[in-house]
């Protein structure tokens, strides 16, 4: 993607927390298909690898996984929280009035070779991964075993797994660092004071430059 020297990302903690509080992350290849993308839910395993390996799965009807399995890279999009930026968030307008409306965003992009799976075994401990993930907090969490062992063997049939071992990552964390300190702090202070939520979830992470 597209990102400019000071909006580059290249913590590896901080990007592999970005996907982790990610939920639905955006699958996107290249085939003979043309090109294709699947909103998924996906599991990240940070300790797998030198960049973390993804586990997601894909209903088998979705011709998506054809194409990854006749190999090349896919790419993962993690989408983040994101703002307009309005000009009167800057202090420096007053003094010069040569600005502009922007946006700022976090995001971050995984690449590598996608492996289809089509086993049982290893299908089952991915979506058995993904629910105890997102049922955790629950009080009373669902888990794959209580449906009918009949039943998630044949659901089972009908979705293939992902297994992307990622060879690169790049990291979007544009929050006004090419503006000076007191345009960055007019920024964080206008989207602080919207009544929209999502502006509030951005200038909390403006918060942490």
């Amino acid at each position: 993607m597209y990102n400019s020297k000071p909006h580059q990302e290249h913590d590896l903690t901080r990007l592999h927390q970005h996907m982790l509080d990610t939920r639905l992350a955006v699958l996107v290849s290249q085939g003979e298909q043309g090109l294709l993308a699947t909103h998924l839910p996906v599991l990240v395993d940070t300790a797998e690898g030198d960049f973390g390996t993804v586990y997601a799965h894909l209903a088998r009807a979705n011709r998506q996984w054809q194409d990854l399995q006749h190999g090349g890279e896919a790419l993962l999009v993690f989408p983040g929280a994101d703002a307009y930026v309005s000009p009167g968030f800057y202090p420096s307008k007053a003094e010069n009035p040569k600005v502009v409306p922007t946006w700022n965003y976090l995001a971050v992009h995984a690449y590598g070779p996608a492996e289809v799976i089509h086993e049982a075994e290893p299908l089952l401990a991915i979506v058995s991964r993904l629910t105890d993930r997102h049922e955790q907090g629950r009080s009373e969490p669902w888990k794959v075993t209580d449906a009918p062992a009949d039943y998630i063997e044949g659901m089972l049939r009908a979705i293939v797994g992902i297994r992307l071992p990622i060879a690169r990552l790049q990291g979007a964390r544009k929050l006004s660092q090419n503006r000076s300190g007191h345009d960055i702090d007019g920024v964080r202070e206008g989207l602080s004071a919207s009544p929209d939520q999502r502006d509030n979830q951005l200038a909390a992470h403006m918060r942490q430059l």
